[in-house]
């Protein structure tokens, strides 16, 4: 699943393929990805005759920002978009298709069939789900050490379990919790309320620049993830931790342990985090 750096690189290679451009029609192969409004007609409609303004990201989301109205768009597992000329042939499982008045389209294509589409008022999108239940996102100042320890202080459940919570904090997954708690040597397994101050301390500010950096870096190309144009991250060769089972920590040797924390794979070096 795009985690947080891959949508926002997503974000930033699409954004210029599309805005100022005018939706003439909305075709729709698969109806179970709309989920607001529920009815696939209404959906198409209400945004027919409306420019692309802007692009914005919100956690895992995407956000289209419309003249009246916001297209909220999750990829989950294996959603992509891609801007193509109407007289190109469809793709296999392209299951949504936004034709623009110039003879281009945006199409949207998912294999597994998991992603999401709502639609709403501009000023309502962030008021209702699914953005309204996402916790700060992690290089804003709403997220700090304070919001992270009085998170981790009233839960019963693992530090990885308390990362993954879109609630806590959004727009982490698997990856980039693995190789936060790597490198703040911290065990994916440990009760969140165990920690310390001085281990939030460091567990937010590994969280911060661990994102940071897979930002750069275009994201982690570990299975099938690609960019708006084709291209892979760069972030995965970056990796201390994350797919890395068997083979020697980079910082002591050790071979890295996978075992399964809040019902996901997880990987972690036995030496290193405690």
């Amino acid at each position: 699943m795009p985690e947080l750096p891959e949508v926002e690189t997503i974000r930033r290679t699409l954004l210029p393929l599309i805005v100022g451009k005018t939706i003439e029609d909305v075709r729709i192969f698969w109806p179970n990805i709309i989920r607001h409004p529920r009815d696939p007609e209404a959906f198409a409609a209400r945004m027919i005759g409306q420019t692309v303004r802007g692009l914005e990201r919100r956690g895992k989301f995407l956000k289209f920002l419309l003249d009246r109205d916001a297209l909220i768009s999750h990829l989950r597992m294996e959603g992509r978009y891609a801007v193509a000329s109407a007289l190109e042939p469809l793709e296999p499982h392209t299951h949504v298709v936004f034709c623009f008045t110039d003879g281009s389209e945006l199409r949207y294509r998912d294999v597994r069939k998991f992603g999401t589409m709502h639609v709403y008022a501009k000023e309502e999108a962030d008021r209702r789900p699914p953005l309204a239940e996402l916790g700060p996102e992690p290089l804003s100042p709403a997220f700090s050490p304070a919001v992270l320890a009085e998170r981790a202080v009233k839960t019963k459940r693992s530090v990885k379990a308390l990362l993954l919570d879109q609630t806590v904090v959004a727009g982490f997954g698997n990856i980039y919790v693995d190789e936060s708690l790597f490198r703040a040597g911290i065990l994916p397994g440990r009760p969140a309320a165990s920690l310390s101050s001085k281990e939030i301390e460091r567990l937010h500010e590994e969280m911060v620049a661990t994102i940071g950096e897979a930002v750069m870096k275009g994201g982690s190309t570990v299975r099938t993830y690609v960019n708006t144009q084709g291209e892979a991250g760069a972030f995965q060769h970056s990796l201390f931790v994350y797919g890395r089972k068997g083979e020697p920590c980079k910082r002591c040797g050790t071979p890295i342990e996978k075992t399964v924390v809040a019902g996901r794979g997880t990987h972690y070096c036995p030496r290193c985090q405690r």
